[in-house]
């Protein structure tokens, strides 16, 4: 893992006297010593991305770049001397999360948000059911999941009877995700709203921490 890694743990006119991110003093010292390291250090701040597409699980891109040279979508605060600039795409995803560091991860996003969802053509996410299916999803489905660092995010439905979800955390990649999607939040979504009567996993199991589909 390079310096800079990270491992993770989403209109208008922003306020810019209020963080968008936590920064904890640990990374603060860790960013101060990597920068000192850098030619023009004191030109430099700390570019914060994400990397993800929608439907993947958060990943991040932190590079050094001059924070005069930023881009005028993206948001420069200022965290105890160290700028931070992050892409005015990101700032609602990036919202209330918290850069860390610590001896064994090095530099560690724990990130509140959930991914976006992606975009399926053909699917339906706007309706009523969709709503529906996102209230349990919201308020049953990833409770149960959290114990086990999961969620799952809904992408939308066929119309015929087939809700589409991506799992994310730890279901992401877990060899019994499968098994949870199928056994688990389908009995949970088929049995609470009458219209569904099957999910589908979108998820691409190849990636994640533990792929076990090839």
């Amino acid at each position: 893992m390079s310096p800079l890694e990270a491992v993770s743990a989403e209109s208008g006119e922003t306020d810019r006297s209020e963080p968008i991110i936590t920064v904890t003093p640990e990374a603060i010292e860790n960013l101060r010593e990597l920068k000192d390291d850098e030619p023009d250090g004191d030109l430099l701040g700390l570019r914060l991305a994400i990397a993800s597409k929608p439907g993947e699980d958060f990943r991040y891109d932190l590079s050094f770049e001059e924070y005069l040279k930023a881009a005028y979508t993206d948001e420069v605060r200022t965290h105890d001397g160290i700028k931070v600039i992050i892409p005015g795409a990101d700032v609602e995803l990036l919202t209330g999360a918290t850069l860390d560091y610590t001896s064994t991860q090095g530099l560690v996003i724990r990130n509140p948000n959930r991914p976006q969802a992606p975009s399926i053509e053909g699917l339906t996410s706007g309706d009523a059911l969709s709503a529906e299916v996102e209230t349990l999803v919201a308020t049953e489905v990833n409770p149960a999941l959290a114990a086990h660092g999961g969620f799952v995010t809904y992408v939308g439905h066929d119309g015929e009877g087939t809700a589409y979800l991506t799992m994310g955390g730890g279901c992401h990649g877990c060899s019994m995700s499968k098994m949870t999607m199928l056994d688990g939040v389908q009995t949970m979504l088929v049995d609470a709203i009458a219209e569904i009567e099957r999910v589908k996993d979108l998820t691409d199991h190849t990636t994640g921490e533990n792929p076990f589909y090839s």
